[in-house]
């Protein structure tokens, strides 16, 4: 496991149980540990399964198991559990003080955070064993299928908890607050168009239009049926009188 802290990333719990988380401390193949605080603003560390470690009966089992052993160690409760198994007493006596659990589909833990002791990771060695915790391990080395997941087992959502979505009356609320301020947005408006034809100068009269008929035009050739005018004297080219019609011809020589 690393020990370096490093930031909270995408799809780590932003809290578990009273405890806000603040940044990852370990990462394990068993589970994941945090950097918490509690409501008192003591520092604590936090460790949780991973998914596949938490769908696992078994390595769920062995998970839980540890930390009420230590837990009823620390408080004196050695009854008769606790005393068919005294060599897992003695394991449970190294454990560090259990703060809080939950033994449920997504186990944790959260002990008392101290630099550079061991604190909640111990919960999470005993997920791993194989065969019994009391001597030598034994049995075949194998690895569960889960070993290679790394992402937190998340709690399941409070039963009856609203969906999150708007409720009706946010809705409503947000409906009539937008009609109110449509009514504003059309006063306002009204009145500027009000005040823009208050202060518009009136507009100026048109002047007296004056018809005058125009007479109907006068033809330039005479009327069919009339007697053309023959031409004076004074509008003849020479001014001489030609030959007449009633002259005669004398004999007289020119």
């Amino acid at each position: 496991m690393a020990g370096v802290a490093s930031p909270l990333q995408y799809g780590d719990p932003p809290h578990l149980g009273p405890f806000v988380l603040r940044a990852r401390l370990r990462v394990g193949p068993a589970g994941l540990v945090y950097l918490g605080q509690g409501p008192d603003g003591r520092q604590v560390s936090v460790a949780v399964l991973t998914k596949g470690a938490a769908h696992d009966p078994a390595a769920r089992d062995r998970f839980v198991t540890g930390i009420r052993e230590a837990a009823a160690s620390r408080s004196g409760m050695r009854g008769w559990m606790v005393r068919a198994t005294r060599g897992r007493t003695a394991v449970a006596d190294t454990m560090p003080q259990v703060l809080a659990m939950d033994g449920g589909g997504a186990p944790w833990v959260a002990a008392p955070y101290e630099p550079g002791r061991a604190g909640a990771e111990r919960f999470l060695e005993p997920v791993l064993v194989r065969g019994t915790l009391i001597g030598e391990r034994h049995g075949p080395d194998f690895a569960p299928h889960w070993v290679s997941d790394r992402s937190p087992a998340l709690p399941a959502p409070p039963v009856g908890a609203p969906p999150p979505v708007e409720t009706r009356r946010s809705v409503i609320f947000a409906a009539v607050a937008l009609g109110v301020l449509l009514v504003l947005l059309a006063v306002m408006l009204l009145v500027l168009l009000r005040r823009q034809e208050e202060g518009a100068p009136p507009p100026r009269p048109r002047p007296q239009t004056t018809f005058v008929p125009t007479p109907p035009p006068v033809p330039a050739t005479t009327e069919p049926g009339q007697p053309t005018p023959s031409p004076s004297p004074s509008e003849s080219g020479s001014g001489r009188p030609g030959p007449g019609e009633g002259d005669e011809d004398d004999g007289s020589p020119i």
